[in-house]
């Protein structure tokens, strides 16, 4: 095949060893295909590069129904709810319905059944999505924003975020004002590129600050009951930490947790930050000081930027996706004091 020969059906066909109608298949989102075969196609449709053009039952945009597809990791908690109340403004605004579907890993069900709606276009959030998963909506002309991407996206896919470095800094700031020099972070998955974000952030400022040692670092796995017993860890010992940033308000309910069987008080014997003001933080006693992310701003951000995209060609060779990042703020309440 030439280099400046555009990439066809037929060779993502004979790269997968399969046939030219099997690949339309997968990128229409028919169920008639192998699990094994529609993986070697996603494999040759992002190894290759193809990006999908009109025809072969590949619908233009305007010609699909009015719908946008909302894909979320799960639809437990505040945070979902808030970013679909987002998501569903700007799609109303906009005369658009929304499809909202779970990505549960490995499985890549959801991909086909959004695949088989010929939506406009899909916002994709807290969805640790793979290359190939990526590759094979764009071939089928299917535009993507992701929403709080997990890991690092290319460089070709859209994304809106919230400004994580920045808000860990100033979770740090504030507690170094106060006066804390012994400090802990519970960290999310080491893999999370928002919980990276959020780590760097604080240490940034604990850093500057010249505190020594920094900030003794711990990871969970985002879920309340994790981030309990990596506290209670953190608590344990004479030279426990005066104060404790969380990477997420959930799991900061989990250093409550693990304060109160410890027979600590908040803040009086442990200062506790978390992050994303969820309405959980107004909930607890005392009320949780928290970096709130403007989770709903964001989900509308996201619509807005995908109906951008789709008056675009996405067959067309592009530059860098557009990447947008909404401010942070801290939010105090009770949970922080001097030491």
């Amino acid at each position: 095949m030439s280099d400046d020969r555009p990439t066809t059906l037929a060779d993502v066909a004979a790269a997968a060893g399969t046939t030219v109608p099997t690949v339309s298949k997968v990128l229409r989102g028919r169920s008639d295909v192998s699990a094994a075969t529609r993986a070697r196609v996603m494999a040759a449709v992002d190894s290759l590069g193809y990006r999908g053009r009109a025809g072969r039952g590949l619908a233009p945009s305007g010609d699909r129904p009015p719908l946008v597809d909302l894909v979320l990791s799960g639809v437990d908690g505040t945070w979902a709810n808030r970013a679909l109340s987002g998501v569903e403004e700007a799609a109303t605004a906009a005369g658009l319905d929304i499809v909202v579907s779970v990505a549960r890993r490995p499985d890549d069900a959801w991909l086909t059944r959004l695949l088989a709606r010929h939506s406009r276009g899909a916002v994709i959030a807290l969805v640790d999505t793979t290359r190939e998963q990526l590759a094979t909506l764009t071939a089928a002309r299917v535009p993507v924003v992701l929403l709080d991407p997990v890991t690092q996206p290319p460089r070709t896919v859209a994304s809106v975020g919230a400004t994580n470095w920045a808000g860990g800094r100033a979770a740090a700031e504030h507690l170094l004002g106060l006066g804390h020099r012994r400090l802990a972070v519970l960290a999310g998955r080491r893999t999370h590129l928002y919980s990276q974000a959020r780590v760097d952030g604080f240490r940034s400022a604990t850093a500057e600050a010249g505190t020594d040692p920094g900030p003794t670092v711990e990871h969970a796995d985002w879920s309340r009951a994790g981030a309990a017993a990596a506290a209670a860890d953190l608590l344990a010992g004479p030279d426990r930490p005066t104060a404790v940033f969380a990477c997420s308000d959930r799991m900061a309910l989990g250093v409550y947790d693990a304060a109160a069987a410890a027979g600590l008080r908040v803040p009086e014997d442990v200062s506790i930050v978390g992050f994303d003001d969820l309405p959980e933080s107004e909930w607890v006693r005392p009320g949780l000081t928290s970096v709130r992310q403007p989770i709903a701003q964001m989900g509308a951000a996201a619509l807005r930027m995908l109906l951008r995209l789709g008056e675009e060609d996405p067959a067309a060779p592009t530059g860098d996706a557009p990447r947008e990042e909404l401010a942070t703020t801290l939010v105090v309440r009770g949970s922080t004091t001097a030491p």
